[in-house]
């Protein structure tokens, strides 16, 4: 089991980051997952950027915080189509998890890594499917600008995801995948947010204090072609937990 980890803050961050810092700080991995990495297990080590920026009202957005999503390319071999966080494996040059999904998401959708502020790091998470080891990276996005897809073979979409939209009781409901598993998603602005990457979201709204109370009885089926196959080395992580 491992804890989430609150590193050096800046000086000033937006109100609505609390109760959510604090919160982080005691989160266990068990508030993410029941799975656990069987011992003697390494796993392959990789992260995930969770990007929080903030938006100013406009006539597509109510303002307020947002999350960075990106849309995998519907060509890719796994995970084709799907939604998920920047991110992916770490590479033997990266200094640690912070790099790792610092470096990712500037690889993918061209993200500034000195515009984003890391504020912490979520529970290790266990992805048996792949066998990956995937680390969130919490980080304030200070200085927003501009991001898209790099890597056109592998990123389809970006998308800044409005917090107030994806806690939208109409927006939320349950996926069922091919296997039988069922999880949380979100159906945002003709995405279909599921998997780890919504799992991870679910539990970031509840211990933000953003959730609203929505009915989890509305379960959508998955199509086959949706089902993600295990990832090859290099893959991303985010994949479906059987």
């Amino acid at each position: 089991m491992s804890r989430g980890v609150l590193l050096d803050q800046p000086g000033s961050l937006p109100s609505w980051f609390e109760p959510l810092l604090t919160r982080v700080e005691s989160c266990r991995t068990e508030d993410f997952s029941t799975l656990r990495r069987p011992a003697g297990t390494a796993g392959r080590s990789s992260a995930v950027l969770v990007l929080l920026g903030e938006s100013p009202p406009s006539a597509d957005t109510p303002g307020g915080p947002d999350l960075l999503i990106l849309q995998r390319a519907a060509t890719m071999r796994n995970h084709a189509g799907q939604p998920a966080f920047p991110g992916g494996a770490t590479d033997p040059e990266d200094a640690d998890t912070v790099a790792t999904a610092l470096r990712e998401a500037n690889e993918e959708v061209g993200l500034d890594p000195s515009s984003a502020e890391v504020l912490a790091l979520l529970p290790e998470l266990w992805i048996p499917v792949s066998g990956f080891s995937v680390t969130p990276v919490l980080a304030w996005w200070r200085a927003p600008h501009e991001v898209h897809p790099r890597q056109v073979t592998e990123v389809a979409h970006v998308a800044r995801l409005p917090i107030s939209e994806l806690a939208d009781p109409e927006n939320r409901i349950r996926v069922r995948h091919p296997s039988g598993w069922i999880g949380p998603a979100f159906q945002v602005r003709g995405l279909l947010v599921w998997g780890f990457t919504a799992g991870v979201i679910s539990v970031l709204l509840d211990m933000a204090g953003w959730a609203q109370p929505w009915e989890p009885g509305r379960i959508v089926e998955l199509p086959d072609a949706a089902a993600p196959v295990p990832a090859a080395r290099g893959g991303a992580p985010d994949e479906v937990v059987p």
